[in-house]
């Protein structure tokens, strides 16, 4: 009876994240502000309507070899934390440490600023067209929509994903209404955006890399599985399933909408437009100009869901490995959820929202991101060969991790060259993560710093009623 009352008294993160809800999870991070503001960056940077859709295409693939070489290290490796622990697993506790470094005080919260923009963009088009929101308004409702998020994920991990759920289906369902209309003026011969496609005067090569930024940031979140893996029903069989589908359907998805949104918009356009998806509706079917900026904020704020849900997962582990402060590993005695890890984002999403601009903040963290996950690719080829006896039930062919690699880190190296000011910026952020390390880490707390941490560790405890999870050991 003692037994079965500590059964039901263990508090854990449970294993609540089936196929459908984990296909939800990646259709939900993936499709979001990405295919409705990266257009213009990748036509930008790319030069000419026939290169952006070479880009795209491009991006995809190169995406879906990340999410199976991903998909065979959830497999090898069965703790969560995603990018961090794959990182720690294969190369070391440095460069674990610096990844988690840099996508605490750059990557995260510089792409959740980003989402929340696009969502306060979006939420507020209907308002104000066909003159553009208010700065300062799109800022407040930005704020105002992660916030909820925020509270959301700090409530609960089974709301969330229900949310997520339903907001997956309302993405699918925006891009349909572009791509419906768009597919069916193509059919009835309108061809004339596409005279000249690939126009070489416009060609600008030393920008390629910024625009597979763009698109890689549309497509960015095919690895969030990795995040929760613990929290996975059936992770060996679950995790290569939902990546394929769910990488094949927005490659698919993607291509059309671009293709819908170059049927109807020139390429002059494209570049004027501060919300691509409202100039689209405002050309092609007048009566979805107020029904597609909403759809669209409805999939960034799923999108911002899902980076809390799995940024929230990476901190946590990062507490259990000691390289992390052991409070942000506690999780809610009642709500189940690690509260102290969703929190912490708050501070600095919220100063970023305040600052920053859209694509500025774009190419700031794409440097490190990219950087970090070539890194975790490469992890996977070196932990197959010390750990040739670890079995894997999902294996890819080498080509693949390799390919995905050597394009990841070629990206980074060139991205200097495209924009230096951004990426330099994103270097030292990532740099100045070797002295803390040094510091902080591999050394010893005094004990004098250890008991007053130890203290107030315990004060922050009480006051979020959060403990320790169990391990779970049936």
């Amino acid at each position: 009876m003692g037994k079965c009352k500590k059964k039901e008294e263990a508090v854990f993160l449970r294993k609540k994240i089936t196929l459908l809800r984990a296909f939800s999870l990646l259709i939900g991070s993936m499709v979001g502000s990405g295919i409705f503001i990266s257009p213009k960056g990748v036509l930008e940077n790319s030069g000419s309507v026939g290169l952006s859709l070479i880009v795209w295409f491009g991006c995809g693939i190169l995406s879906m070899f990340g999410a199976l070489s991903y998909a065979e290290l959830g497999t090898r490796i069965t703790k969560s934390g995603g990018h961090y622990i794959y990182i720690l697993e294969t190369l070391g506790p440095l460069p674990g440490f610096l990844f988690l470094w840099a996508e605490y005080f750059a990557i995260r919260p510089a792409n959740s600023a980003v989402v929340a923009l696009a969502f306060g963009r979006y939420i507020l088009e209907p308002f104000f067209a066909p003159c553009a929101a208010p700065l300062l308004a799109v800022k407040l409702v930005a704020l105002l929509g992660y916030y909820i998020v925020l509270i959301l994920n700090s409530w609960s991990v089974s709301w969330s994903a229900r949310l997520q759920t339903v907001l997956s289906i309302i993405k699918l369902a925006a891009l349909a209404l572009i791509i419906g209309p768009g597919i069916m003026l193509l059919a009835q011969g309108h061809t004339g955006n596409f005279q000249d496609a690939f126009n070489n005067q416009t060609l600008v090569l030393d920008k390629l890399p910024l625009a597979f930024y763009a698109g890689m940031f549309a497509y960015s979140g095919w690895f969030q599985t990795s995040f929760v893996r613990e929290e996975l029903v059936r992770p060996e069989r679950n995790i290569p399933l939902a990546v394929i589908v769910s990488v094949i359907t927005v490659i698919v998805g993607y291509m059309l909408t671009n293709v819908s949104y170059y049927t109807v918009l020139t390429a002059t356009d494209v570049l004027a437009s501060q919300a691509v998806a409202v100039s689209f509706a405002r050309k092609a079917f007048q009566s979805l100009i107020s029904v597609i900026p909403v759809l669209v904020a409805l999939s960034c704020f799923g999108t911002m869901n899902g980076g809390i849900f799995t940024f929230s997962r990476t901190l946590f582990v990062a507490s259990r490995e000691g390289q992390w402060p052991p409070l942000f590993s506690m999780i809610h005695i009642q709500r189940h959820t690690p509260l102290p890890a969703v929190m912490l984002m708050f501070p600095l999403v919220t100063a970023m929202i305040c600052v920053g601009e859209l694509y500025h903040l774009l190419n700031f963290f794409s440097f490190s991101r990219w950087l970090f996950i070539g890194l975790a690719t490469l992890g996977l080829i070196v932990h197959r060969y010390r750990h040739p006896e670890i079995p894997s039930p999902f294996q890819v062919p080498l080509f693949i991790p390799v390919s995905f690699t050597i394009i990841c880190l070629f990206t980074v190296g060139m991205s200097f060259y495209s924009d230096p000011v951004n990426i330099s910026i994103g270097c030292a952020m990532v740099l100045s993560g070797f002295p803390v390390y040094y510091l902080l880490i591999q050394r010893s707390m005094p004990n004098c710093c250890s008991t007053t941490f130890h203290y107030l560790t315990l004060k922050l405890q009480i006051l979020l009623k959060v403990v320790q999870q169990e391990i779970r050991t049936y």
